[in-house]
């Protein structure tokens, strides 16, 4: 299905999740940290979208936001035009058939009690009621279309390697034919070359299944390879949205200025290009005022920057872009 044809089968409208702090020494009343702060973005169905963007800005919040497993403090998140957040947990339920998650650390999210059968069987169980023969043939249908052999369903966790642990996820989360797969970090944990062997597992599965992909990461490299538009956040926000092709030829925000700058070209020299940023991301209990981005910003303009936060500018491509610099 093409980009440009299909409907969102994902919508996301001003989401918002704050974390309530205990009263303390250091804490007013009523503070809290905002890991997200109001973002829109919408997948269409056969797409990719990447969210990008350092440790602490937010990203897996979303999507444990947008899965219901932790309540979004506000906002809306569509699922094929219905809102996931005003369903009840039976709604719930049969929501998670549709919307699956991939997590980062491929160790942790299995059972290390549990075989690779017993741990992709568990869905099926509690959604089909699979049981028996069919249940066993329909594990080894899942291992098969993700490049494992009938012998790993025998197969403990720690006896299998990081690219095969990931693997056995990615047949869980396929089990109950899902149609949005939100993929948080699924490459970093493991070796460089699995990492490429495991993006064009996902590009040929993608196409194969007509799945549709949220992709989260902090390496652009992998956006730009498997993403068709990308958001980038700073601090609960996404402060750059649109084509990832575009973005990454022509970045507009200084922040994605310098994380464009940073990711390694193929060559055995690298250009003097790279935009070091000084300083570390804020805190979320304590957001700078006017541009969150100011505080470390080597392009602000002035006082304009530290008080009002900037309105979105949108380009003729269908970029957006939160800064002054376009105004």
């Amino acid at each position: 299905m093409g980009w440009e044809m299909a409907e969102p089968l994902l919508e996301v409208k001003n989401l918002k999740k704050y974390f309530p702090l205990r009263k303390g020494f250091l804490q007013g009343r009523g503070a809290s940290v905002r890991a997200v702060d109001g973002i829109s973005f919408f997948v269409k169905e056969g797409g990719s979208f990447g969210l990008v963007g350092e440790s602490g800005s937010g990203k897996t919040t979303v999507a444990r936001a947008i899965l219901r497993l932790t309540e979004p403090t506000e906002g809306e998140v569509l699922l094929e035009g219905k809102d996931i957040c005003q369903f009840s947990d039976l709604e719930i339920k049969e929501m998670r058939r549709n919307m699956q998650m991939i997590f980062q650390d491929p160790h942790s999210s299995l059972n290390p009690r549990k075989t690779v059968s017993q741990s992709i069987s568990e869905p099926l169980i509690i959604h089909e009621g699979m049981k028996g023969r069919r249940l066993r043939e329909r594990v080894r249908e899942l291992l098969e279309i993700v490049g494992l052999k009938r012998e790993h369903m025998f197969r403990y966790p720690h006896e299998l390697s990081g690219g095969q642990k990931q693997r056995v996820g990615i047949a869980r989360a396929l089990s109950l034919h899902p149609k949005l797969l939100i993929l948080d970090e699924p490459t970093s944990a493991l070796d460089v070359s699995v990492q490429a062997q495991m993006l064009n597992f996902l590009e040929s599965l993608q196409k194969r299944m007509n799945l549709t992909y949220l992709f989260i990461s902090h390496n652009l490299a992998v956006i730009r390879y498997i993403c068709d538009k990308l958001g980038v956040m700073y601090l609960g926000k996404i402060i750059e949205m649109g084509v990832a092709e575009s973005i990454f030829s022509s970045p507009k925000h200084p922040y994605t200025k310098a994380l464009v700058s940073a990711i390694p070209l193929a060559q055995a020299e690298q250009p003097e290009r790279m935009i070091l940023l000084e300083g570390d991301i804020p805190s979320a209990t304590h957001i700078p005022s006017g541009c969150r981005f100011h505080t470390r910003c080597p392009e602000k303009i002035g006082a304009i920057c530290e008080e009002v936060e900037p309105p979105t500018h949108y380009f003729s491509d269908g970029n957006q872009v939160d800064c002054y610099l376009y105004q």
